[in-house]
């Protein structure tokens, strides 16, 4: 946290800095308020890099437009009803709002926009005091009608106004509480706490595009643990990821297993872990990665099991829970890309648990490599970010196994070419070897040869097509095709 004073000193640099000289200077020309609000100055306080620009002003959508059009190198509507519009200026990107003074009807998705004439008004509508805090442009004011400063410094979580009023003018400030509350490190006041808790069925009326947008947001955070554990307690994650709070198992007296819903939010942070020492510094945070991470278990309560001897099984849970990962992040609303891959993920994550019982043959390493594709670096962070036992000696034997699979992966890849693995002949060649036209049994020939390529390696084109009529033969393909007329 810095000082009031070194956040104004930034603050005064980002000013004085293009593109908001020159914005500041244009709308004071016009005869228009300017602000800078919200997240920007927050994190100029908390000594943060400042990368979004949210400014606010007394103009309206025409006249914003019609403000910046001379220096912008692009704009765009963002929400012109809503008082949004989008701007380029160089590397940077802004948005300016008009003033907002809402009124929201209980039933709707939506506000009824109304625009408002202060900047202060402004504010009070907003939803979290700490985000309720902005820098007059020029003149470098600071404005906090709500004491947004003071509980930035004390790490609480507050509404402007009543949290019965906020969350039920936009009940996805529930959600963004959770979640700023595991971006800043802070804590929900008990009044905001409570009214989540009594208000979480408000969350129904929400679309599921803002719920998913949300959830990305929170995963994405340093540490979501804090704001998952918040969706849960309050109930919240009935109405976004009920799947999470049900892996909640009863655990037996005697222990027989671990807690499904610690383990799954130990295996997010250590993923998280990994995925940062393993990878690019500055890359974004995988979202796939995450949902799958958090998401992998929830085949667990379905099929929970007591043998006669008292353990506690839970038989197929991967593929099981890959259906319901794919359920729930259809009802998000999530690309298609991205559900298959948590799926795939989750389908695929108990894989490596066999391999360190009894190391595999190559062949078994290579299916592994395809059946994975392009999601292997992920199930290499997954599968290592699985382990959460306390027992030393075990979590060691199955990060030596680990190594020991990665490393031959890599050699048999450096031998083989293992990113692309295909049969030796291509579907031109086994059509001009065995004389058929394009159909079935093209499909069929390949897929021999592509089973014989990941239990042999390499084989060579001579070989592959020895094999091939060895195989043609003994399926008596040559006569079936004669009868159909293919030779």
């Amino acid at each position: 946290m810095e000082s009031v004073a070194q956040a104004v000193s930034r603050l005064r640099e980002l000013a004085a800095a293009e593109p908001l000289a020159t914005l500041a200077e244009r709308f004071a020309a016009a005869g228009h308020e300017l602000a800078l609000v919200g997240g920007p100055v927050r994190d100029a306080f908390l000594g943060r890099g400042v990368h979004d620009l949210d400014l606010c002003t007394s103009a309206r959508p025409d006249e914003i437009i019609r403000i910046i059009r001379p220096v912008v190198d692009a704009h765009w509507d963002i929400g012109r009803d809503f008082g949004t519009i989008g701007a380029q200026i160089g590397d940077d990107t802004v948005e300016i709002t008009t003033y907002r003074a809402d009124e929201y009807d209980p039933a709707s998705r939506k506000p009824e926009v109304a625009f408002g004439d202060t900047l202060e008004g402004d504010l009070i509508r907003r939803d979290f005091t700490v985000n309720a805090l902005a820098l007059r442009l020029p003149q470098l004011e600071l404005v906090d009608p709500t004491g947004g400063f003071e509980h930035l410094v004390s790490g609480v979580l507050t509404t402007p106004t009543t949290p019965e009023r906020s969350f039920g003018d936009d009940p996805l400030r529930m959600l963004r509480g959770v979640r700023f509350a595991a971006q800043l490190g802070a804590r929900l006041d008990d009044a905001a706490l409570q009214a989540m808790t009594e208000m979480r069925g408000r969350l129904e009326i929400v679309s599921a595009e803002r719920i998913r947008d949300e959830l990305i947001k929170l995963l994405a955070t340093d540490s979501p643990r804090r704001g998952l554990e918040l969706l849960v307690a309050t109930g919240l994650a009935e109405y976004v990821l009920p799947e999470v709070p049900a892996l909640r198992l009863e655990i037996d007296e005697h222990a027989h297993h671990k807690d499904v819903y610690e383990h799954s939010l130990t295996v997010l942070e250590q993923a998280i872990d990994l995925e940062r020492s393993r990878g690019d510094a500055d890359a974004r945070p995988d979202t796939v990665l995450r949902l799958a991470a958090l998401l992998h278990d929830i085949g667990k309560p379905a099929t929970r099991s007591i043998e006669a001897n008292g353990a506690v099984t839970f038989h197929h849970h991967d593929v099981v829970g890959a259906k319901l990962a794919k359920k729930r992040l259809t009802a998000l609303r999530f690309d298609k890309d991205t559900i298959t891959a948590v799926a795939r993920l989750i389908e695929l994550h108990l894989r490596f648990f066999g391999y360190s019982d009894a190391p595999w043959t190559d062949s078994g390493v290579r299916r592994y490599v395809r059946d994975a594709g392009p999601l292997l670096e992920r199930l290499h962070i997954l599968t290592r970010a699985d382990v959460t036992t306390r027992n030393k000696r075990k979590a060691a034997r199955l990060q030596g196994a680990y190594d020991e699979l990665e490393q031959r992966i890599a050699q048999l890849a450096e031998e083989e070419e293992l990113a692309a693995i295909r049969p030796d002949l291509d579907g031109e060649q086994i059509m001009q070897i065995l004389g058929l036209r394009p159909g079935p049994d093209v499909g069929a020939a390949y897929r021999y040869l592509l089973e014989v390529r990941l239990d042999d390696g390499p084989l060579g084109a001579e070989e592959a097509e020895r094999r091939l009529r060895a195989w043609w033969a003994e399926r008596g393909g040559a006569t079936g095709a004669a009868q159909r007329g293919e030779r």
